[in-house]
This record gives C-alpha cells, sequence and structure tokens, in this order.
C-alpha cells in the first residue's frame, strides 16, 4: 500500500508539471503521454521492490518499460507536432478553458496509474516455480499485442499524413476490420500480466487490467470521444464506416467499402 502511495504522489506530481505544460503550450493531448509514462514507471517501481521471482520480476519491468517507452514517444510525436487533439480542444471549449476543471482531469489521470499499477503488484508478487510456459505465453502476447498496436498506429499515421486523405476516414490494413484496431490491441496488451500473474498470491489483481481498460476504452475516454470527434470532422463518411466495420474486435467488414467498390466490375 505505502508503495501505491508513492507511485500516486509521484504522478500526482508528474501530472501537476503536465497542466503547467499545457498552460504555455495549449495542448492537454500530453496528459495521454505522461499517463503512459506513469505507468510504465510504475512497472519498474514494482518489480524492483516485489518480493516475487526474480525472472518475472524482470519480464515486468522490461515488457512495462518497453511498452510504455514505445506508446509515450508516439503520442509525443504527435502532441509536439500537431496541433491538439480534436477531442481534447472540444473538452476545453465544453469547459469553457476554466483550468481548474483541467487540472482536476490531469490528477484524475494520476489516480489511473496507480489503478492500472494493480496488475503489476500480482505479477511483483509471483515466485519463480515452473512458469516457463506461462512466461512465454505472456511473452508471446505482449509481442503480438504491442507490434499490432504499433502497425495500427502506423497505418493510420500514413494514411493522415496523406493530404488527399483529409477528410476521409482510413480503410487501410487493421482499419478495415476494426474501427479502432488501436485501442483492441492496447486491451489485449494488458492479458500480459495476467499470464506473468499466474501462480502468484493474488492473481486475481492482475484481472484489473484488462476490464479496466475494457471499460475505459469502451465506454468512457476512448470509443465514445473519438468516434464524436470523427463524426464532427468527417460526418457521412464517418457514419458509413460504422455501419461496416465492427467497433473494436476485427472482423470482415459487413459490406464493401468505398474503395473495393471501385474495383469491383
Amino acid at each position: 500500500m505505502d508503495l501505491l502511495v508513492f507511485i500516486w504522489l509521484g504522478a500526482a506530481l508528474m501530472m501537476t508539471l503536465g497542466w503547467w505544460w499545457q498552460l504555455r503550450h495549449a495542448n492537454i493531448g500530453i496528459v495521454d503521454v505522461l499517463w503512459t509514462a506513469g505507468v510504465g514507471l510504475s512497472a519498474i517501481v514494482i518489480a524492483a521492490q516485489g518480493q516475487g521471482g526474480p525472472v518475472t520480476r524482470t519480464l515486468l519491468a522490461v515488457l512495462g518499460a518497453a511498452w510504455a517507452a514505445r506508446l509515450a514517444w508516439h503520442i509525443w510525436r504527435r502532441v509536439r507536432s500537431e496541433p491538439e487533439d480534436g477531442r481534447y480542444a472540444h473538452l476545453r471549449r465544453h469547459w469553457g478553458g476554466q483550468q481548474g476543471l483541467i487540472f482536476g482531469f490531469f490528477q484524475f489521470q494520476a489516480l489511473l496509474v496507480v489503478l492500472f499499477a494493480l496488475p503489476f503488484t500480482a505479477v511483483a508478487a509471483n515466485p519463480d516455480r515452473g512458469q516457463w510456459g506461462w512466461w512465454t505465453a505472456a511473452v508471446l502476447m505482449w509481442i503480438a499485442s504491442v507490434v499490432g498496436e504499433a502497425v495500427a498506429d502506423r497505418q493510420l499515421a500514413r494514411f493522415r499524413a496523406d493530404p488527399r486523405n483529409r477528410g476521409k476516414t482510413c480503410r487501410e490494413g487493421f482499419w478495415r476490420y476494426s474501427r479502432h484496431p488501436n485501442y483492441f490491441f492496447e486491451w489485449l496488451h494488458w492479458f500480459t500480466y495476467v499470464l506473468l500473474a499466474v501462480g502468484a498470491p493474488n492473481p486475481w489483481l492482475a484481472f484489473a487490467g484488462p476490464v479496466v481498460m475494457y471499460v475505459f476504452v469502451r465506454w468512457i475516454s476512448g470509443v465514445p470521444f473519438t468516434e464524436q470527434q470523427a463524426l464532427r470532422t468527417r460526418g457521412e463518411d464517418y457514419r458509413r464506416y460504422q455501419q461496416s466495420t465492427p467497433i473494436l474486435f476485427p472482423w470482415f467488414p459487413s459490406q464493401p467499402s468505398p474503395a473495393d467498390k471501385e474495383r469491383i466490375p
């Protein structure tokens, strides 16, 4: 418990500095960079202080830190080079630019760092006894999910970089089979720690990762905000995309996309 309090205090300080940064740059998007970095750092801290086996704790530190470094760097590149994300710009307008509300939003993200650190406490308490099969499964899960998310991010970035695609919806690669493949792979990533926690005294804590991530992505801050912004900027094209493409779990579209229709003789 003391360790989680320490993580919360560190995250709160980091988010306070992030709030100050957004005051100067008018870009709330920095909160996503800091949340990701905070969760990655918490994996390292908890692994270092855990009482479990050294192999499991090393895997926790390496996989948690590598996931955070990749995602935080990807988000930071967008934050530093693009205008404020439309979702956050809309939130800023909705709150009338009240900095007290924005500060509260940043501090709420500090609490979420602690919430997503809970799975790491289960992993860090896991003894190293006959875990090779679970370790292998965890690493494979991590590779599949992180590489999948990186590919989806790359596909979307390449699509957005083409001026001819302004006002259009990406239907390339993974985005043909899911409206939010990046969120799907991000959710999948949290099962890495469920697998690493098998055999721990409190393995159920590890399920906090995928369960809470799914709730936030599907119903709170992920899909709803993203789709509202997409409808504001892409209108009818995105409505057609909604009608044909699964919302989260990848599957074949229910009807041909406009690009496919052009290829049908």
